[in-house]
């Protein structure tokens, strides 16, 4: 089984905030251009979604304030959260597992407002990974498929008997 490496935890926990922030939300910007010129997070208005990165021990709060996406580093309000490992992400993202299955298997944990974190949930499944720009497209689909292929359990290991 694949454990996100544990030299990923300090880098990942001291990169600071601003940086941490700016690449998000470019990458939130880029994945959801469609949903955000369309207004598909007006449901987000006054509301903060809390994702956590449960094995880098990385949080982020995320929310829709002036039609623009906001990440913020703490937040006193937290209506739903979605929380999983490094690797398990990787694999919702890049298509190779089901939010669904993730959390029925406790590897993905949605809590708070149910109906604002299905709404989260299928803004998600609408992102067309096609739209993407190619090459991160093709970095999305690599990164999830090693992470599904490291985390297939090893063969058993077949002794081979010598037939002389």
């Amino acid at each position: 089984m694949l454990k996100t490496p544990s030299f990923l935890r300090l880098p990942a926990q001291i990169t600071p905030f601003v940086l941490q922030k700016k690449t998000l939300l470019e990458a939130l910007k880029l994945v959801f251009k469609e949903a955000l010129e369309d207004g598909d997070f007006e449901f987000l208005e006054g509301r903060c979604l809390k994702v956590s990165v449960t094995d880098v021990n990385l949080c982020w709060y995320i929310s829709y304030q002036n039609e623009q996406l906001v990440v913020l580093p703490n937040s006193e309000q937290e209506d739903v959260s979605f929380s999983a490992g490094l690797n398990d992400l990787i694999l919702i993202a890049g298509r190779k597992e089901d939010p669904d299955t993730l959390f029925f298997q406790r590897r993905l944990k949605i809590e708070g407002d149910t109906e604002l974190g299905l709404e989260v949930k299928n803004l998600m499944d609408s992102v067309d990974l096609d739209g993407l720009p190619t090459v991160l497209s093709q970095l999305l689909q690599r990164l999830a498929a090693f992470v599904q292929e490291g985390m297939q359990p090893l063969p058993e290991k077949q002794e081979v008997i010598n037939a002389h």
